[in-house]
């Protein structure tokens, strides 16, 4: 991403809706994982750091970043150790290591999400999780994607399908941000609309309006555990290793 993208998103992170919203639904997912405070944790693409405290009260963090800027400001958290690395290659961390590996809105950057996906897979303990967000739906695409050079939306199907093509099984998949859905629709269509070519979504909106729509976003944590989302703004999935086929 462009330098001011990440300038702005870590300005904003800790208080935008959309990224406190978010964090809190992130939360309600992992905290029925059943992780101990010993449980090693790995956010692949940390950015700006904006994860690293609600991941780092679920078991023992660590963090990888491929931008350097983004990388420094993270590091200023002082929350864990965040190493140099990228997708597929390199990564500076051991197969096997991990029971759960975060990769939060960084797959659609990965021009080749495929191998990706497979590469985290061998990162993975026998029992670890991956959980993944993504951007929802091509149809979507928005001048806040150009900014962020992403590569691509996503469908809950195209993702249980790349997942599977990595060997990895669903064990769960799911759309989010579904209640603010219609308003986020017709935004960016009338961003197609009127041609709008530059920006980014970050910006922060007045303080009744971004209380408001982080109330609203924040209410699908009391769902998303028990019900499966239909439809949303992105994509959620929590995968896990393929168990080993017995030999004959």
């Amino acid at each position: 991403m462009e330098a001011s993208v990440f300038r702005e998103m870590a300005a904003v992170q800790g208080k935008h809706w959309w990224f406190v919203a978010r964090g809190r639904i992130l939360a309600a997912v992992i905290g029925k994982l059943s992780l101990s405070p010993e449980s090693k944790i790995l956010e692949i693409g940390c950015g700006t750091g904006g994860n690293l405290a609600m991941l780092s009260g679920f078991g023992q963090l660590s963090a990888m970043e491929y931008d350097a800027h983004a990388r420094e400001i993270a590091e200023e958290l002082d929350i864990c150790d965040i190493e140099a690395g990228g997708l597929p290659e390199p990564v500076p961390f051991d197969n096997g290591q991990f029971d759960l590996v975060c990769l939060l809105d960084v797959l659609e950057h990965i021009e080749n999400d495929d191998d990706a996906l497979a590469r985290i897979g061998q990162l993975l303990g026998p029992t670890g999780r991956l959980l993944v967000t993504v951007p929802a739906y091509s149809w979507l695409w928005s001048a806040h994607d150009v900014a962020h050079h992403h590569h691509r939306r996503y469908t809950a199907e195209l993702l249980r399908d790349k997942a599977q093509h990595a060997n990895l099984v669903v064990d769960k998949l799911c759309y989010f941000n579904t209640l603010l859905f219609p308003l986020i629709a017709l935004a960016r269509a009338i961003g197609k609309v009127s041609k709008r070519t530059g920006g980014s979504d970050a910006a922060m909106p007045s303080p009744l309006i971004n209380y408001l729509l982080k109330a609203i976003f924040s209410l699908e944590r009391y769902v998303i555990t028990r019900v499966r989302l239909p439809f949303g703004t992105s994509v959620m999935a929590v995968l896990s290793k393929a168990p080993l086929s017995k030999a004959t």
